[in-house]
């Protein structure tokens, strides 16, 4: 089996393992007590937190370790929020952070804050320009993450902490996807991430504040890690995490290069040897590990199913892979097409036959899932010389896609196809398809069910 998935969470690292069977004997103790037990364990959370600013590049004492990467950014965020309350109630953060920063905002927002939310570029990016816009005399906080935990884009932290610094607003990073390869550069003021995503145990996150920076923790504050992140710490599982880290630091400039060329081959071999697919990301700018693409008139559940039984183990962010049947928040940001989605992301020491396999198999998975689905007749569809109207209603991701390109040569060149659709994801693929396909697509119109999306043909 081919585990494809480090970016949701890496394997557990042999350090890690290693350091965590040993500090479960010698850390069991109450950190905080002065006999012998707890100053040994006092030792091994010490060493730990060391260890981990050293790898983030911060003080020893602006750290402080938390049960959770979401837990870190809920307590950063709420506590940024808090300390500047004075300056203002608005938050920025763009459109494709990870979910944890984006609850935070919808709580904010509840709570009578405003939430700037800026958009991102068709390859997942912000712009330093659109963070100075959004910038405000009551903004207290801005987020942004390092890297794309969806597509692998590299955000440009550094020059946003720029614009952030240069205005007195604090930025805060979640750098959950990027620690593992090396620091966040830039003059950023707060910073989360997560030990499961570089190989180290669940359970441990970390939070950093820079000296200055107003912070105001909204949980009840005790005794332990500074006040910021309240009970007992599972020291076995942060000796761990900080191993992991180091260990991974160490390999990461040469497995960054090995991973970097095993992606590009992805890229490219995918985007020749399978029809009607659309690779995402910035192709240059990225995680050396992660790999997106969308395949047209395809199931994302289904081919994650098949990829499974081949042998690999695969993300998507088909809407028709989710309980709420809503395509993932990033795709849509970047108005990319997000049926038949696959993120393929490679954990450090992936074999390079792993991905030759990969590549070996994929088309004719998805060209056995594309059989499948067929090509469906439109459950009705009203000619007209210039335009035809497909029922697509009740019908979830592809088919609503599927039926589009079934009929669009049906039309002359100037005629439309009007898609009746109530699936969210049209409204992403049905313009998606048009772009690959070099079809003009009008625009989406009420209709007494769902929507109407009208598309001209153009060749």
């Amino acid at each position: 089996m081919s585990y494809f998935d480090a970016a949701s969470s890496a394997p557990l690292h042999p350090v890690a393992r290693q350091a965590l069977v040993a500090a479960l004997d010698e850390g069991w103790a109450d950190p905080a007590r002065l006999y012998r037990e707890g100053r040994r364990a006092r030792m091994l959370l010490d060493a730990a937190r060391e260890a981990a600013a050293e790898a983030v590049g911060c003080r020893v004492d602006e750290l402080v370790f938390t049960s959770s990467g979401t837990r870190a950014a809920h307590s950063g965020i709420a506590g940024a929020l808090a300390g500047r309350r004075r300056v203002g109630r608005h938050l920025i953060v763009s459109s494709v952070e990870h979910s944890s920063v984006l609850h935070s905002a919808e709580a904010f927002e509840a709570d009578g804050g405003s939430v700037t939310r800026v958009p991102v570029g068709r390859t997942g990016a912000v712009t330093p320009e659109s963070y100075a816009t959004a910038l405000r005399p009551d903004t207290a906080l801005a987020c942004l993450q390092s890297a794309n935990h969806e597509v692998g884009t590299l955000q440009p932290v550094a020059e946003v902490a720029e614009v952030c610094r240069a205005a007195g607003v604090p930025l805060l990073v979640d750098a959950a996807q990027s620690l593992g390869w090396g620091r966040v550069g830039g003059d950023w003021s707060l910073l989360t991430a997560s030990a499961h995503k570089w190989g180290g145990p669940s359970g441990v996150g970390l939070l950093v504040v820079r000296k200055g920076v107003r912070f105001a923790p909204r949980s009840p504050v005790d005794e332990r890690e500074s006040g910021r992140a309240a009970g007992f710490e599972n020291i076995p599982a942060i000796v761990a995490a900080a191993a992991s880290l180091r260990a991974v630091r160490a390999e990461a400039d040469r497995e960054a290069v090995r991973l970097r060329e095993l992606t590009r081959r992805i890229r490219e071999r995918v985007a020749h040897s399978v029809p009607d697919v659309e690779v995402v990301g910035d192709p240059e700018r990225r995680l050396p590990g992660i790999v997106t693409f969308s395949c047209l008139y395809v199931d994302g559940e289904t081919l994650l199913h098949e990829l499974d039984r081949s042998g690999f183990s695969v993300s998507s962010g088909s809407s028709c892979t989710s309980s709420t049947l809503t395509p993932s928040h990033v795709l849509k940001a970047m108005g990319v097409l997000s049926e038949g989605n696959v993120r393929v992301s490679l954990p450090p020491g992936t074999p390079g036959e792993d991905v030759e396999r990969f590549l070996s198999v994929l088309p004719d998975l998805v060209a056995g899932v594309r059989e499948k689905l067929g090509a469906p007749v439109p459950a009705a569809a009203a000619v007209r010389a210039d335009e035809v109207v497909v029922d697509s209603l009740g019908k979830r991701c592809p088919i609503p896609v599927i039926e589009l390109a079934k009929v669009i040569g049906d039309v002359p060149v100037g005629g439309t196809v009007r898609v009746l659709s109530d699936d969210e994801a049209a409204r992403l693929d049905i313009p998606a398809w048009c772009e690959m396909r070099g079809q003009e697509y009008v625009g989406e119109e009420p209709a007494d069910h769902g929507s109407a999306y009208v598309v001209r043909r153009t060749a």
